[in-house]
């Protein structure tokens, strides 16, 4: 445009010299203006060059900028999508160590509730055995005082037969050397009487001496009362022939019916209790020495009085440990 212009101005001062002055200072003035104009033009045209360097300038920066900020977005989105990968794998990860630990939870659980069941049946065994334990301990301690007592009343009973003993043997002194011996064993008083003492062979009556003997036994036992009284009758082997003495069947029942001779003396004293006397005939089977001898078979041929404490007390006290 602003050549066309130009053109225009030179066209104009070519036909100047054709043209009036008037027309000539209008379009010099035209001219004039039309460079300031163009000269203008030009500034603004040199203006906008730069404004449109500055913006190219700008525009370089922000699309670098842009580049940059389009890099960065996406490196982030890399890293945004790399995160979420991540807190899915973590969450995965997650999910699978709360259900691992949620089941090994469950099974200490189970664990620790057998545990605590076992704990609680081992207290309760515990307790019963404490408590078996104490009443053992109560039993014991009640076992020794029974015990206790049942040693005093033995060592009682021992020394109440000692007492029995002593004065069986001085009430019976006067027999000693004949047949008749005094013994204390096992808890028991033994009287023991030889046949010469007491009877003719073959016969169960009581002779003279041998009656007293018996009568002097009796006197002590009417003074104690709570003595058993056995009375065993005793043979050797010599087999019995015939109906001797009117009418012994054998060795057996001979034995019985000394044993029997002397019950009826004891019991001719009033105070003895009869309930307290028993016989029996022991025949040949009980010897104290051997049947091989004369010797022997006079010692064999014997009463013998046993007497022994009543043990109802202490029978009892046996069945109550």
């Amino acid at each position: 445009m602003i050549k066309r212009l130009i053109f225009g101005v030179a066209l104009l001062v070519l036909m100047s010299s054709c043209v009036s002055k008037k027309i000539y200072n209008d379009l010099e003035n035209k001219y004039t203006d039309l460079k300031k104009e163009n000269r203008s033009l030009q500034d603004e045209n040199e203006e906008l060059h730069k404004v449109n360097a500055q913006y190219d300038s700008i525009n370089k920066a922000l699309t670098a900028e842009l580049s940059q900020l389009k890099a960065e977005k996406d490196k982030l989105q890399a890293d945004c999508t790399a995160t979420a990968n991540n807190l899915k794998t973590l969450q995965d990860s997650y999910a699978a160590l709360e259900k691992n630990s949620s089941d090994a939870l469950e099974t200490n659980l189970n664990k620790n509730r057998e545990l605590l069941a076992q704990l609680e049946a081992k207290e309760k065994a515990l307790a019963a055995e404490q408590d078996r334990l104490n009443k053992l301990k109560n039993d014991l301690a009640s076992s020794t005082k029974r015990l206790n007592e049942l040693e005093s009343m033995i060592a009682a009973k021992d020394a109440s037969m000692k007492k029995l003993k002593e004065t069986l043997s001085k009430a019976l002194n006067a027999f000693e050397g004949k047949g008749l011996t005094v013994e204390q064993k096992n808890g028991k008083v033994y009287v023991s009487m030889e046949n010469k003492l007491l009877f003719q062979t073959g016969s169960w009556a009581v002779g003279t001496e041998g009656r007293k003997a018996v009568v002097e036994v009796g006197k002590v036992l009417a003074q104690n009362p709570d003595i058993s009284v056995l009375i065993e009758g005793h043979t050797d082997n010599d087999k019995i022939f015939g109906a001797i003495g009117g009418g012994v069947e054998n060795n057996w029942d001979l034995s019985t019916k000394r044993a029997t001779a002397i019950v009826n003396i004891l019991g001719e004293n009033a105070g003895i209790q009869k309930k307290n006397l028993t016989a029996a005939g022991r025949g040949e089977f009980a010897p104290i020495m051997s049947n091989d001898t004369p010797e022997g078979k006079a010692k064999n041929r014997r009463i013998e009085i046993i007497l022994t404490p009543k043990l109802d007390e202490i029978s009892k006290m046996l069945n109550e440990f």
